[in-house]
């Protein structure tokens, strides 16, 4: 890995060497969880030329329909034009800067800005301009003054994604082999995933790395943060319950994953409690059989990829008259608002040709556990609030934190997919794996 070299402060230099030296040892400087500096660095090298997630394609399924979604503080208007074509719009006026679109989510065939008028049509062309011959002249090429698209667009399975970088590489390759793992839940019905509903938001005081080291490599904390869930005997009796699977990381990209099946002597529900037709499908619609085999063994799936998406697909009872369990999946944005501050985007997520009562017990599950109100969530974010402000005081600033689990493990040879796989869920090495990633991209 590359020293540290120009282009931050002396300051700023000197903890990311700290940062740099300690990583390979399992040390991380608490530091790096709530720094103003370090802040603007990351807007700047890592949010400025990574693919962000924006949206789901089943958010706006019809022409005209557009929901607002954000890179770092840049608004876009998400939106299916006329032609059904995705685009993502800068949500500024090319006059005087003012936005064009004011709700969060709608259907409409133009955008009018409320301060001289401007109009644009949903593809971003300027259709409209007030007394244009009068106050413009009969030189003025409406052509020339569109809202201006995100630099770059891809979409993978319905996953709709920005950069803000024109250089960057492709989305495909961004992904690389994590692909494999995002195709366990894309992949699971040749009919593809649905959105339930838009996402419910809210914000966090804590740090946005903070938050996906939980959903990329933290099972360990299941047996203290939710501690109270598995006494109520609404998590699996087993304490260790989330140590029992294979934490897998891809090297070089910082995406990582954790698969994990049944604790000893429990059993599965067949292929996580999906109805019957539904495995049928799944046999299938999976593009190896690696895949099916491998998602019919797991009870709880996790997959988070750099910067800052995760999801969540878990077994759940969701509720207390429900005698049976249902898989759940909920998609997350960690959106950093400013050191120490986020803002959670998350949406619950179905198979589309789900049954509609599979389909309600589903979202049932995802509001008890997990979104504004979930259970599991208010515990997670409660947590991460007070390790964000440790992180920005005198003293706790000096600390190193220990992210030594694992270390000693050695890669499972036997797991059928791709990336690095550890067969013991208790590790830190998706962490460091991640870190490494960071470093990368904030030196380069």
């Amino acid at each position: 890995m590359a020293r540290v070299k120009g282009g931050v402060s002396s300051r700023l230099g000197r903890m990311l060497e700290e940062l740099q030296e300690g990583i390979e040892d399992g040390l991380v400087p608490a530091w790096i969880f709530n720094d103003p500096e370090l802040f603007e660095l990351e807007k700047e090298k890592i949010f400025s030329r990574s693919w962000v997630y924006l949206a789901h394609e089943s958010e706006i399924p019809n022409p005209g329909d557009y929901v607002l979604r954000y890179v770092l503080n840049n608004p876009y208007i998400v939106v299916r034009g006329e032609d059904g074509v995705v685009r993502a719009l800068l949500d500024m006026c090319r006059h005087r800067g003012m936005r064009v679109c004011r709700a969060e989510l709608g259907n409409a065939s133009h955008f009018r800005c409320p301060f001289h008028g401007w109009t644009y049509r949903n593809d971003g062309r300027l259709i409209g301009v007030p007394a244009e011959r009068e106050a413009f002249g009969p030189g003025f090429n409406k052509a020339e003054w569109g809202l201006c698209p995100i630099p770059r667009l891809e979409v993978f399975d319905g996953m709709i994604f920005g950069n803000l970088d024109p250089e960057a590489p492709g989305l495909e390759e961004w992904l690389g082999e994590i692909r494999w793992y995002l195709e366990l839940v894309t992949k699971r019905s040749p009919a593809g995933l649905e959105v339930l509903g838009p996402p419910q938001r809210w914000v966090v005081h804590t740090d946005w790395k903070l938050a996906l080291e939980t959903f990329l490599s933290d099972s360990y904390h299941t047996l203290m943060t939710h501690r109270s869930l598995i006494e109520l005997g609404i998590a699996p009796k087993d304490a260790k319950y989330a140590m029992y699977g294979e934490q897998i990381h891809i090297p070089g990209k910082g995406h990582g994953s954790m698969v994990v099946g049944a604790p000893p002597g429990a059993k599965l529900p067949p292929f996580w409690g999906y109805p019957e037709e539904m495995l049928e499908r799944a046999r299938t619609s999976y593009p190896t059989r690696e895949q099916f085999e491998t998602a019919r063994e797991t009870r709880i799936l996790l997959v988070t990829l750099f910067p800052n998406f995760s999801f969540h697909n878990p077994i759940r009872k969701p509720d207390h008259k429900y005698q049976g369990t249902v898989p759940m999946l909920t998609f997350r944005v960690w959106h950093p608002l400013g050191p120490g501050r986020i803002e959670i985007f998350s949406w619950a997520l179905v198979e589309k040709d789900a049954p509609e009562w599979f389909k309600e017990k589903t979202r049932h599950s995802y509001l008890r556990f997990f979104g504004s109100s979930g259970t599991f969530e208010q515990d997670d974010t409660e947590i991460w609030s007070h390790v964000a402000h440790n992180a920005a005081t005198a003293q706790g600033r000096e600390l190193r934190l220990n992210y030594r689990m694992g270390l000693e493990l050695e890669p499972d040879p036997n797991w059928p997919g791709p990336g690095v796989a550890y067969g013991l869920n208790f590790t830190d090495a998706n962490m460091r794996n991640f870190h490494r990633r960071y470093l990368e991209m904030l030196l380069s």
